[in-house]
């Protein structure tokens, strides 16, 4: 019985391990960030944004995507929903009311790059959660990579 026990334990906690490796870091989301800018700088804009808004691509680790957006927080690429490209984000407000897509823009235009944090639905748990986003600025856009803590 012992040994049933230890071994229903033991794999437990190798299925939690494995689950909790799919969340993403706050040092992935920022090394996304800048990994997606030097190939935006390398290769360009339409190629860089056709990889950004490819979801099983580059850009994309673990719950972590990039996307791209000018400074009024209109997005041109998006690593997990192509329908929000087009699409002007700046006044959306989390859970809570507080207005973190013009926190990034604001945040992108006086500093250049930063941390907001913000309450956000998970899509895999489906309950709102503690996130925060890096946001670099280049030139007239905004990258952008966020992680649930």
């Amino acid at each position: 019985m012992k040994k049933i026990l230890m071994a229903a334990l033991i794999c437990l906690m190798t299925v939690s391990f494995a689950f909790a490796q799919e969340k993403g870091t706050a040092k992935e989301a920022q090394d996304l960030v800048t990994k997606a800018i030097a190939y935006y700088k390398a290769e360009g804009k339409d190629k860089a944004f056709a990889a950004i808004n490819d979801p099983k691509g580059q850009f994309t680790k673990k719950d972590l995507y990039v996307y791209v957006a000018d400074l009024n927080i209109v997005v041109f690429a998006h690593g997990a929903n192509k329908a929000l490209v087009g699409k002007n984000l700046y006044e959306l407000k989390d859970s809570n009311g507080k207005p973190f897509a013009k926190e990034i823009a604001d945040g992108a235009k006086s500093k250049g790059k930063g941390w907001v944090d913000y309450s956000w639905t998970n899509p895999t748990t489906k309950k709102i959660e503690a996130k925060s986003s890096y946001f670099q600025r280049e030139g007239d856009l905004v990258f952008v990579c966020g992680f649930y803590k």
